[in-house]
């Protein structure tokens, strides 16, 4: 494992951590509008990375397969919103007697955690495959391109992390611990790279199936939890401006990164 591999793998999660830091520069009250706008720009963002940064590069990397290359791409997706709803019912369960306007928005919040969370594996597991075929190879202009992949997906995690920090801070967390959590988010990342540079021949060839896990345990988050939040609001307007935002930034990230 060299110095570069391990700074390659760290640079995702310098991402999220700034945009986990804007947090410290907002308001500590957020009117109802502005809360009702990050669910929408959280829901864009989502959208956007489901399908840019994880269904085609899952069905990308699934080419060999020939016309069948779309398999694993569903197969993963339909068993990440099967796990989401397995989840969100042993929620419920958990929750059935402190069922308020407060929980409700925390509970949208733990579930749009726990999606930023299951997306950020996958990704930090792309990493660590393309580091692993450098360390193989042993070619510097392999590094460099690993690298480049590090900082692209360091660019696309700005949004995500201010999109954790944010909403919990909108609802009584403190800056600090707020911003805590948007880093511990992006955690996942490195430890996921070092794990599959380590056991490369197990996880490299199931690596499209956790793509599109990943990409169904967003969308489930986003359709169950925070487009009925900003359907039925008295903000919607501002929910679909936020939503157009950030499914435009989103995908001009994934689209010019690559």
């Amino acid at each position: 494992m060299t110095l570069l591999t391990v700074q390659g793998l760290l640079v995702p999660l310098l991402g999220t951590s700034i945009g986990a830091a804007c947090v410290l520069f907002m308001k500590k009250y957020l009117s109802y509008a502005v809360q009702n706008g990050l669910m929408g720009f959280a829901a864009g963002v989502m959208v956007a990375a489901s399908v840019w940064s994880l269904l085609i590069p899952s069905i990308e990397q699934s080419g060999h397969l020939g016309k069948l290359a779309f398999i694993p791409a569903v197969t993963g997706f339909c068993i990440g919103i099967v796990s989401l709803m397995l989840t969100d019912k042993f929620t419920d369960k958990m929750q059935k007697n402190t069922q308020n306007e407060e929980n409700s928005y925390l509970r949208k919040t733990t579930m749009l955690v726990l999606a930023v969370v299951i997306h950020n594996i996958p990704e930090g597991m792309a990493v660590g495959a393309v580091y692993a075929n450098a360390l193989a190879s042993k070619d510097g202009a392999a590094f460099s391109a690993a690298f480049v992949l590090a900082m692209g997906i360091a660019i696309q995690n700005l949004p995500e992390g201010a999109i954790i920090s944010m909403p919990l801070a909108a609802r009584g967390m403190s800056k600090g611990k707020a911003f805590f959590h948007g880093i511990l988010s992006g955690i996942v990342e490195p430890i996921a790279g070092l794990l599959t540079i380590l056991l490369s021949t197990l996880i490299i060839p199931i690596l499209p199936y956790l793509l599109s896990f990943a990409a169904g345990a967003m969308i489930f988050v986003v359709v169950k939890e925070l487009v009925p939040a900003i359907s039925e609001s008295g903000h919607s307007n501002s929910g679909i401006m936020m939503f157009t935002l950030g499914f435009s930034l989103m995908m001009a990230l994934d689209v010019s990164l690559g």
